[in-house]
């Protein structure tokens, strides 16, 4: 599993995150991840085929992977552990740098194929609060982040 520099490295260099199954509930936990990704810079595209063509959080959202036109970064999923490896497939052929697997999901296969054609692997760990510990604000309420720094990110506003 990557460390702490490289999780770092992973936020700091990919801005676009392609979120698999993204929700448009607001109280899915999917869609407060993407909300908060959104409110620290990075560009949110959604995957969901529930509501593929319509727009959720302010994006359009896309059927699957291989329909975005754009450049994905991080493939973040919000799926079962055996729908994974098809999604971890996609992911490959559009050229994603990162596949990222959300608390729960560990599908191994799918984080070994990912890495053998040259992309990051995350699993088991949420960006939402992967990016928190790392770059400000989740030790601000008392959580222990094991990150020890006296830098303040000069990106953050608070």
């Amino acid at each position: 599993m990557p460390d702490i520099n490289t999780l770092r490295k992973i936020l700091q260099e990919n801005r676009v995150l392609a979120v698999v199954g993204l929700s448009a509930d607001w109280h899915r936990p999917s869609n407060f991840a993407a909300k908060y990704m959104q409110e620290h810079g990075y560009r949110v595209i959604p995957v969901n085929p529930r509501y593929a063509g319509k727009e959720v959080l302010g994006e359009r959202c896309y059927a699957s992977l291989r329909e975005i036109p754009d450049p994905v970064g991080i493939v973040d999923l919000f799926r079962r552990t055996e729908d994974v490896l098809p999604i971890a497939e996609d992911a490959i052929a559009i050229g994603a740098r990162v596949l990222w697997q959300q608390i729960g999901v560990k599908n191994v296969v799918a984080h070994e194929r990912a890495l053998a054609a040259g992309l990051a692997s995350v699993m088991d760990r949420c960006v939402k609060i992967e990016h928190g510990r790392l770059f400000g604000g989740l030790n601000w309420v008392g959580v222990n982040t094991r990150v020890v720094s006296a830098k303040r990110p000069r990106w953050l506003s608070y």
